[in-house]
Order: structure tokens, then sequence, then C-alpha cells
């Protein structure tokens, strides 16, 4: 079973090629409910089969919404399962596989291996942060299709490795940006957009994986339970959607991008 949330599309692609390789039919997107009421949710792993879960890395960390599902989703034959985690980042990922990890321990189950696959930069909302230029962004795309292949090879043969880029100080970046990162950087109250540019089309509202955004009269108003994946803003068609001022005059991306 493959387990993965994506904001922009980037999991979702790693998530997608990984069933191809491994033969895997049984992938499950972490969206609407899974992500809201996941401790009344239950999946079944097959028996002494595996779980691979794949997620972006936040701020060197393990994506809140996605270590809540680790923590209260019930998953038939969890304790007998292989877990993997295969996450995806602009560049490195800290010790983000440890905080994962001790999740996975904290169920009491196994967590064999982890990896890290590098992909297009998403992270727009603060300064000195843009998307990749675009020969970077498909360079890395590029690049990952042969590093999926060889997790895939690694999952098949049950390595026990941590196969992940840190970076430098990746003791400090998860141990203090990361919970810093988080209560202080993920309020979705900074999101706003701009009345002339927008159409009103709607399709931040209908993509929100948490439900958080609804439309009030023509323009949509943001709430309290945001998953802060990025994917209204990097989706707008129009370039509508700011998060403060940070996110003026930055780019978007979404998965597949285009060579132009």
């Amino acid at each position: 079973m493959i387990i993965f949330f994506s904001g922009t599309g980037n999991s979702r692609h790693v998530a997608q090629a990984l069933g191809k390789e491994l033969g895997e039919s049984n992938i499950v997107e972490l969206t609407g409910d899974f992500l809201r009421y996941p401790e009344q949710l239950r999946l079944e792993s097959e028996e002494g089969g595996r779980v691979i879960w794949v997620f972006p890395t936040y701020s060197w960390g393990v994506p809140p919404v996605v270590a809540e599902v680790i923590s209260k989703v019930n998953i038939d034959g969890g304790e007998r399962a292989d877990h993997y985690m295969v996450t995806t980042c602009g560049d490195d990922i800290g010790k983000c596989h440890m905080q994962w990890r001790n999740l996975i321990s904290g169920r009491r189950w196994k967590p064999l291996a982890t990896f890290s696959v590098q992909m297009p930069n998403t992270y727009v909302c603060m300064k000195g942060f843009d998307v990749d230029p675009e020969q970077v962004a498909m360079e890395k795309i590029h690049e990952s299709v042969m590093r999926v292949h060889s997790i895939a090879e690694f999952i098949k043969q049950r390595y026990k490795i941590d196969d992940v880029v840190e970076g430098r100080w990746p003791k400090i970046k998860t141990r203090y940006i990361y919970p810093y990162f988080k209560k202080h950087y993920m309020n979705p109250s900074g999101f706003h957009v701009s009345e002339t540019t927008c159409i009103s089309c709607g399709k931040c509202s209908r993509n929100c994986p948490m439900d958080n955004i609804e439309l009030k009269g023509k323009f949509p108003v943001w709430g309290a339970v945001c998953a802060f994946c990025l994917r209204c803003y990097h989706g707008c068609p129009v370039h509508a959607i700011e998060y403060g001022n940070s996110t003026v005059g930055k780019g978007q991306y979404m998965f597949p991008k285009k060579e132009k």
C-alpha cells in the first residue's frame, strides 16, 4: 500500500511512479476526510506487506497533517508491515526521516527505510524563497525518474537504509526551525485574493485537500484548517492569490510542468 499527501503534484507523481515500478495498485491519497478525521478511518495492509508513506518535506520536517494521520489512522496489519518513507524536497530534508521514524515507532510499527527525492521547489511564502528556474525544474523532474527506479529496487529487496540528503545543520533545521515554522508561518490568514484579477472560477475551493476554502460572493475565503500545501496559490489560473506581501512577483509551479 502507498499512502501519499501532495500539494502541487510532486509527491503524487512520485507515489504513482513508485506504484508502477512496484506493481502496487493500492494507492491512497490523503485528502478530505482522510486528513480531517484520520482516527475514524481504517486502511488494510496485506499480510506481511509494506506501507510506503510519500509526502513533501515541510521546512525540514514531516507535514503536520501527515504526522496527524500517522498518529491516529487505523491500519489493519500495520504492525506486521514494513513501513517506508519517501519524501520529496527542493534540496534537502534535515532530520525529517528521523522524525518520521519516531512517529512510526510510536505506533509500534516497523520503520524499515527512508528516501528523499529532489523535485522542483514550491515554497514561496518567505523572503528569499521562490520556485526554481525553468531549466532547474525540468532537470529535477528528469532526474527523478531514475531516482524513483532506484528507490523501488531498494524497497523490493527490503533494504534497511536512510538514503536521504540531510543537507547542512540538519539537527538545527528539524529541531528548531521546523517547530518555529509550524507555529509562526503556517497561518492561513495570510492568504488573500486580488478582486481585480480573480475570475471566480472556484478552482482553489474545489482543489483544497482540507476543504478549507469557500467562495463567499464571488471570491475565496480561507478557514482555519489549512494544510499549507500552497495548492491554491500555485494552481490559480490567473495568479490572483497571494500570501501577505511575500509572494508578490514570484512564480507558480504545478506538476506536470510543461516544457516551453
